[in-house]
């Protein structure tokens, strides 16, 4: 099995662009360790450390639709529904694994792990 290094996804609400065009379907890459040191040297990020997430959405989103470029005011511009979609989905494909529950069959009493989903799928 080849390493996947890019996770598509798609956004609850989506990006409305100047033109009223939805972006909601896009691509996001793993992170790298410069993805998540040099955004700390950023102005922005010194004045205000919640900036950081957006910085680092910047680096790691390679598509949003059809949009030509991700920058900061793309991401200062997503509904908060999907930054904070994006920021889970950050930190599931940048950390691994997916969260499991461990259950048992009421009729066999066999145990068995159950992935939890969360409203997506990050595949391996």
């Amino acid at each position: 099995m080849a390493f996947k290094t890019d996770y598509e996804f798609e956004l609850p609400r989506g990006f409305v662009d100047s033109s009223g065009n939805i972006h909601k379907k896009g691509v996001m890459r793993l992170a790298t360790a410069a993805d998540e040191i040099l955004p700390m040297r950023d102005p922005r990020v010194q004045a205000n450390p919640q900036y950081l997430m957006v910085i680092l959405l910047t680096r790691v989103i390679t598509r949003l639709g059809e949009l030509p470029n991700i920058d900061a005011k793309v991401i200062e511009n997503l509904f908060t529904s999907d930054l904070a979609f994006l920021q889970d989905f950050y930190k599931r494909i940048n950390e691994g694994e997916d969260p499991v529950l461990t259950a048992t069959c009421p009729n066999c009493k066999h145990e068995f792990i159950v992935p939890i989903s969360v409203g997506y799928k990050v595949e391996g």
